[in-house]
């Protein structure tokens, strides 16, 4: 059975920034798990047909000093680009939002597929069960999946979860979101840099043109639908033909080659923890991270990018050993 210092459940954006951290304090023997099959969570990327479709997060805004410094490197090493946006620049990967994920894991042991289950508490920190049957030993271990998965893996696990902290995590609250993903045989007359957000119809959150913003060789778009639009319509199988009613005078729906439907059960935050991670146990050895985890002095209030990755941060430091 493998052991390990730490292991961190939950490769998105906090997750990957932890794994890194721990890694620049020479903490080696560690684990990255998702259940996914690729690292970045809502950094996510798609391949349709020829083309490509960010349907995850689009871009990414900065307001700390210290993301600044990150974003700068990415920035230096042509990873991203400053898509638009003049008071708060919007930033993007060069060749999709996944490809900055994978790029920032690269050299974090990781176990993709794998899915825990259980978590017992022992004299020696944790063993940790996945549902293929797998098991191992850790000494500490870091929640970074989002809050609602948090709390069903607490409950069928066997730790110790201090009360007032765990009601702290029932109060978080996420909404979904739908985004319709289509791939068209000839330009859309979208804007020159492939986004829209504003005068769109009742429901629609935004539109984006992947050939115009510069990660696709044909022609994708992306379309978003808010929150309350995609609770109301959530487990409907007709969905992606409302979506297109919706967006009929902006697209050519005779030009469509193929449409792909994405749907987000965790896309955002309604209520946020106000604090950037929170100790579960109150012995520093299990904790619990994301982007819904804000600092109190938070600008934004909402979850995003940098607020992952803050997150991540600050709960990489927390670990004492």
């Amino acid at each position: 059975m493998n052991n390990y210092e730490i292991t961190i459940v939950g490769a998105g954006f906090s997750g990957i920034t932890a794994a890194n951290r721990f890694l620049k304090q020479g903490r080696k023997d560690l684990l990255l798990v998702d259940k996914s099959k690729s690292v970045g969570g809502r950094l996510a990327t798609r391949r349709v047909a020829g083309g490509k479709a960010d349907h995850g997060a689009q871009f990414f805004t900065v307001r700390t000093k210290e993301f600044e410094e990150e974003v700068e490197g990415w920035l230096d090493q042509g990873r991203i680009k400053r898509w638009f946006g003049d008071e708060y620049p919007r930033y993007t990967a060069v060749d999709g939002m996944n490809s900055l994920a994978k790029h920032l894991a690269k050299g974090i042991p990781t176990s993709l597929h794998t899915t825990v289950t259980r978590i017992v508490q022992n004299t020696s920190g944790f063993r940790l069960y996945d549902e293929n049957g797998n098991e191992w030993q850790s000494e500490k271990v870091l929640l970074t999946m989002p809050v609602p998965q948090i709390i069903e893996l607490l409950k069928d696990s066997e730790v110790r979860v201090d009360s007032s902290v765990y009601n702290q995590l029932k109060k978080v609250v996420f909404e979904p979101t739908y985004v319709g993903i289509y791939k068209f045989n000839h330009p859309t007359n979208l804007p020159e840099d492939g986004h829209v957000d504003t005068d769109l119809p009742e429901g629609m959150e935004r539109m984006v043109d992947h050939e115009k913003k510069g990660i696709s060789k044909e022609t994708t778009v992306s379309i978003y639908m808010k929150s309350d639009w995609s609770r109301k319509y959530y487990g409907e199988d007709y969905v992606l033909s409302l979506i297109k009613e919706k967006a009929a005078s902006y697209l050519n729906w005779k030009d469509l080659e193929s449409e792909q439907l994405k749907r987000w059960r965790y896309a955002q935050a309604k209520n946020v923890v106000q604090s950037s991670f929170l100790d579960l146990s109150g012995e520093g050895t299990l904790v619990a991270a994301g982007d819904a985890f804000l600092r109190e002095n938070d600008e934004a209030k909402r979850t995003r990018l940098e607020s992952a990755y803050l997150s991540g941060k600050d709960a990489a430091a927390y670990f004492s050993w």
